[in-house]
């Protein structure tokens, strides 16, 4: 079982932007665990190499969307031309709204839900849709609060139920990295890392 020495080790600069996040992490892991079927240390490691990775170890609870204009064109290229980049550089709110605008169950900008519903919490769950569906399987109201994804009290619950939505669990039952990571990112972004942290979770929690 996760403990709080686990993520004082692996995640040391966890609290620096959401204070109390290790230790609130540590006292929901007994119960928040197993209640997402999380039952043993491999499905622990392999739910904290998927965290590790895609909050950078609890650095990212929020998606940074401060963009150059150059660095818009080209993450957005479709949704970016010079103009609009140059008057949305480094306007994290305008960005976003702009860039996850009608998908994902976003509202077209100039809604804030692509401001309000960008990546979050220990899975990065963006857009509307993704909360209203984290909303529903938990009870916790996300969409009216999306700052719960990086509460301290809620954001592992937050997280594993996410996994759950994005169908990984079976995969990580097969100790299956790619699997789990195709099935939560849609992809293979930032894979070679989440095999980095999922070799250091198991080595912590004592996972041969």
């Amino acid at each position: 079982m996760l403990k709080l020495a686990d993520l004082q080790k692996l995640w040391p600069h966890g609290n620096q932007h959401v204070p109390g996040l290790l230790e609130g992490v540590a006292e929901a892991a007994p119960e928040a665990f197993p209640k997402w079927g999380f039952t043993s240390d491999l499905l622990i490691a392999h739910a904290m190499a998927q965290f590790s990775e895609e909050c950078g170890a609890g650095l990212e609870m929020e998606e940074n969307m401060n963009y150059s204009a150059g660095r818009l064109m080209q993450v957005w290229p479709s949704r970016f031309g010079p103009s609009l980049a140059a008057k949305a550089a480094h306007n994290p709110r305008m960005v976003a709204d702009i860039a996850y605008g009608g998908r994902m169950g976003n509202r077209p900008y100039p809604s804030d839900d692509g401001y309000n519903y960008r990546g979050r919490g220990f899975s990065q769950v963006t857009g509307r849709e993704g909360y209203a569906a984290l909303a529903e399987k938990t009870g916790l109201d996300v969409l009216a609060h999306p700052e719960l994804l990086s509460d301290p009290d809620h954001a592992l619950e937050l997280g594993l139920a996410d996994l759950i939505i994005c169908g990984c669990l079976p995969y990580m039952k097969r100790d299956d990295v790619v699997g789990a990571t195709r099935r939560l990112n849609g992809g293979y972004n930032g894979l070679a890392e989440r095999r980095r942290w999922l070799a250091l979770w198991k080595h912590q929690l004592g996972v041969k």
